[in-house]
């Protein structure tokens, strides 16, 4: 058995959304070291172009900015790839967005800005992207679509009052499954990740001055994820190592929800 195979994505076709920076960045720098070409997309332009000249240090890196809030955007992205590429062996559906507001005072923007982002955005993805992942799929290594969902979608997130994202990445870890199962005959596996903390936009407030030590000792490994967390999670579902799992959440979270209660 060659290992080292085992766990490569060498020649495949991937897509990050939300690839820019954070957690999707941690994503496409760990494919493209592994070999993937990888397309990154996120909604500000120059900020995408930027990060793919970047992450172009570690391999094939290709920016196709979009708004994936909305219909629109999604049919802008999802046609911009499908004239550059015939196949998509990887989807990451990773853009998200968060809002937080007390239980009374959550407006309705709010909400559907999260639900739109987090929910909704990778359901249409996945579904105008069908062509090209059934194409790149095999019985032995078939496509791959992976989630990022969250821990507080398996968690109630404490004292946050985030509640339109908890919903949201609920719904994540919920339509990986059902689409997984629809889309297994077809050779495409679907699984989401949960991550904990790590290094994002998101968590800068939290991971601030006094407040990385609170958060690091809530988790029970005692630190927040790395890159190399995250992207090994990923390498593992995207390449052969990972190619008879499927509709599967899988925590990258230093034991927050395993040990929880």
């Amino acid at each position: 058995m060659d290992v080292q195979a085992l766990f490569s994505v060498e020649g495949k076709v991937a897509v990050v959304t939300g690839g820019s920076r954070g957690i999707g960045y941690m994503i496409a720098t760990g494919l493209l070291s592994s070999g993937a070409k990888v397309y990154i997309t996120s909604r500000k332009a120059p900020v995408c172009d930027a990060a793919a000249e970047e992450l172009s240090e570690f391999g094939e890196c290709i920016s196709l900015p979009a708004d994936l809030s909305t219909t629109e955007g999604i049919a802008s992205f999802t046609s911009a790839f499908a004239e550059r590429e015939d196949k998509l062996h990887i989807l990451c559906n990773n853009a998200g967005a968060n809002w937080v507001a007390p239980l009374g005072e959550m407006p309705e923007s709010g909400f559907d800005k999260v639900i739109d982002i987090n929910l909704k955005s990778p359901f249409f993805i996945t579904q105008s992207l069908l062509p090209q992942l059934k194409a790149a799929g095999i019985a032995e290594d078939p496509a791959r679509v992976i989630m990022t969902g969250s821990i507080n979608g398996i968690a109630v997130p404490g004292i946050i009052d985030n509640f339109s994202y908890s919903a949201s990445k609920a719904g994540v870890h919920m339509l990986a499954r059902h689409v997984g199962h629809r889309l297994a005959k077809d050779h495409v596996t679907v699984n989401s990740i949960a991550p904990g903390p790590f290094e994002s936009q998101m968590m800068a407030a939290a991971l601030d001055g006094d407040g990385r030590k609170l958060v690091e000792s809530m988790v029970p490994m005692g630190r927040i994820g790395s890159p190399e967390d995250m992207a090994g999670t990923v390498l593992f579902l995207s390449s052969r190592a990972g190619a008879f799992i499927n509709g599967v959440t899988i925590p990258v979270d230093g034991g927050i929800t395993g040990f929880a209660g």
